[in-house]
């Protein structure tokens, strides 16, 4: 794409840039700042979207009593059992069984600051979902 072509269109936020690569005058690739443009703007918003629809049934979970909080922290932070077992050094297997409300109520003070520190969160506020309701259990 030409420097002169960068989509000038509304930013996602309704103000800022990015930076994107395009070609001068000259065909080198330069920095150009963007505004956006309004396909990025769009598929952005059905992102988050999707992100608000599977937090709110993870919600559901925690408040059932099928999942533990930690399934709704990994979940807010988009890891998945690989990634926060990769952070945490903890195993796969072990993350698995964390994500059950049995098994999450019986971690140790330890595991639940390794877990609260990679959420950059308190152990109270890991035991719970953010808006204030205690897990099920």
């Amino acid at each position: 794409m030409k420097a002169k072509d960068v989509p000038q269109e509304e930013w996602i936020t309704g103000h800022g840039c990015q930076a994107c690569y395009a070609e001068d005058d000259s065909g080198r690739y330069v920095i150009v700042p963007s505004k956006g443009w309004e396909v990025a703007k769009i598929v952005n918003a059905q992102a988050h979207a999707e992100i608000r629809h599977r937090l709110e049934a993870v919600k559901r979970e925690v408040a059932e009593d099928k999942a533990s909080p930690l399934k709704y922290h990994m979940e807010s932070n988009q890891m998945d059992v690989s990634l926060l077992a990769g952070t945490s050094g903890f195993w796969k297997y072990q993350v698995k069984r964390h994500l059950k409300p049995k098994h999450f109520n019986a971690l140790d003070g330890q595991s639940l600051e390794v877990y609260a520190n990679i959420f950059r969160i308190s152990v109270e506020d890991l035991r719970k979902l953010p808006s204030g309701e205690e897990s099920a259990s």
